[in-house]
């Protein structure tokens, strides 16, 4: 479906301008990483939370300066703040509408939200009502977003959190609300020390329930994870996957890496995060140019824009900046993510033909 790469239009580099003005896709983002920091201030101060600072703009670097550390824990810890604010209705309410507000003044037509319910109970919701609230908040932005000439759709993925024992009511839920925009399901957490395996019965019953699920693999842990992931649990995408390039030496293929590029395993890869995390060295480097050449499925994703300090069009325009990426490849990703997402192939291709393809044609105008 996209242009050749020796058509001209795959040569222009583009402007952050036009960068913000393309139709974008995000298949991996979290929603307690992404809320804007003067929310966050705002409803710590209703709930009584104490913040680092009150300031939005010195939170928000305060965030960043955290993401930065080069540590996946300490990246992660970050997320005690946001949750603190997303136990209560109104909170889950206000964050899953802005969410996606926020998306659609990014240039996001289609994008997935993923979080734990599991970790929003302090309130005294339970995990059904955490769900229901979470998709009010979404369709609400959705209608609003449409009203305003940005439509985005937005699905969303429940995570199981891997080092506690949820995962299957969590896996449950995803069953229960698989009609009412829940798309998919997601481990997440800490990857070392808990593989996937351990939810080896979420992921039977997904199987069994025809319910899509990706796996967070090969970011802080290796290519074990990722072959686990894949073989053992049956993923159909990966969540960042970074470490695949530990299967491939000297531009050959091992055994893992040539499953996932010939079964055209989506891998969403969130450079910026990465960076932070230190799963990869610098955006120049980062594996996704280098497993983009080698024909890999690599989507384009921000994974927490607040916590990375980051969006859509801020991580397009490092790869134009920093890797050389044209308009071409930029169109390439998006078509990767559409072609990978937990929803039927008649919407996936309708918003590849007439959303994505046409909105890069005028990138180049």
């Amino acid at each position: 479906m996209t242009a050749p790469r020796t058509d001209a239009r795959n040569d222009v580099r583009p402007d952050t301008d036009t960068i913000r003005r393309l139709p974008k896709a995000v298949l991996h983002d979290h929603l307690d990483g992404g809320l804007r920091p003067a929310t966050l201030v705002e409803l710590a101060g209703a709930v009584g939370h104490t913040l680092p600072t009150t300031d939005p703009d010195a939170l928000a670097a305060w965030y960043y300066e955290a993401a930065n550390s080069g540590d996946l824990v300490r990246y992660i810890a970050t997320f005690e703040h946001t949750l603190a604010v997303m136990q209560t209705r109104e909170g889950l309410l206000r964050t899953a509408e802005e969410y996606v507000l926020d998306l659609a003044a990014d240039g996001v037509v289609y994008g997935e939200v993923r979080y734990a319910p599991e970790l929003m109970l302090n309130g005294g919701l339970t995990l059904p009502e955490v769900v229901e609230t979470v998709q009010e908040g979404l369709a609400a932005g959705m209608a609003k977003g449409a009203a305003a000439g940005t439509p985005v759709r937005v699905g969303t993925l429940l995570c199981g959190m891997r080092m506690f024992d949820r995962s299957r009511e969590i896996a449950d839920l995803a069953v229960a609300f698989r009609d009412a925009g829940v798309v998919g399901f997601d481990i997440a957490g800490a990857e070392d020390g808990f593989p996937p395996a351990d939810h080896l019965d979420a992921f039977a019953h997904l199987r069994a329930e025809n319910v899509p699920f990706t796996i967070h693999a090969g970011e802080a842990h290796g290519l074990p994870s990722i072959h686990q992931a894949l073989q053992v649990c049956g993923a159909q995408r990966i969540g960042h996957g970074v470490r695949i390039t530990d299967d491939i030496v000297d531009g050959k293929l091992g055994r893992v890496a040539e499953w996932i590029r010939d079964r055209r395993i989506a891998l969403e890869m969130c450079p910026t995060s990465n960076l932070q995390t230190g799963a990869a060295t610098s955006i120049a480097d980062h594996p996704i140019t280098r497993l983009r050449d080698l024909g890999f499925r690599v989507t384009l994703n921000t994974d927490n824009r607040l916590v990375s300090g980051t969006t859509m069009t801020r991580e397009m325009s490092l790869l134009v900046e920093k890797a050389g990426w044209t308009l071409g490849d930029l169109r390439t990703v998006t078509v990767n993510a559409l072609k990978s997402a937990f929803i039927p192939f008649d919407e996936r291709n309708a918003l590849i033909r007439d959303v994505v393809l046409p909105g890069y044609d005028l990138g180049t105008r």
